[in-house]
């Protein structure tokens, strides 16, 4: 999770949300922190700016047709956000809700969510928007893939162990 939350995300015209063949195996929701190298994914956002917020893409573009474009040595989650399907084995995955959006939304938020949210072609699959709506989506640009830093709170959010009531108890001994 980035430290930054207080920029606002630039947004995109909506189009839809990622197509893939339709068959009894594929997954009714996809991940907004998905895996890169899923053979469905595709590029949600670019991070951007020394805020490191995603500025989400008008159409998805197949993660396989990018990934080789990257320099040699760039983690692709260090620059690129990437969609998946939501699948039960998610170390994040609890019965049908994903425990990773819960402990994103106990993080306090920098700015007021009264705000417009993000424009993007995956909120009509999006397992964190069908879980916790508008608020899922107003913290959704400042979530890393992965964390280049060494950063406790971030760590502890990326942990599936992690509950939010661990996260809150922890937010407060910071403070």
């Amino acid at each position: 999770m980035g430290s930054d939350q207080t920029a606002a995300a630039r947004t995109v015209a909506p189009v839809a949300a990622p197509t893939t063949t339709a068959s009894a195996a594929t997954p009714a929701t996809w991940c907004p922190s998905g895996e890169a190298r899923a053979p469905e994914s595709v590029v949600l956002g670019v991070r951007s700016g020394s805020d490191g917020q995603v500025v989400y893409l008008a159409d998805p573009v197949p993660a396989s047709e990018v990934l080789g474009t990257l320099p040699q040595g760039i983690e692709p989650t260090r620059v690129l956000r990437f969609a998946s399907h939501c699948v039960s084995a998610c170390a994040n995955r609890r019965g049908d809700d994903c425990s990773l959006v819960e402990r994103v939304l106990t993080l306090p938020s920098a700015t007021a969510d009264t705000r417009a949210v993000p424009r993007c072609h995956l909120r009509a699959r999006c397992q964190w928007w069908q879980q916790s709506g508008v608020a899922a989506c107003h913290r959704c640009p400042a979530v890393t893939t992965a964390t280049f830093r060494e950063d406790e709170l971030a760590t502890l959010v990326a942990d599936p162990s992690t509950t939010p009531e661990q996260l809150a108890a922890w937010i407060a001994d910071s403070a």
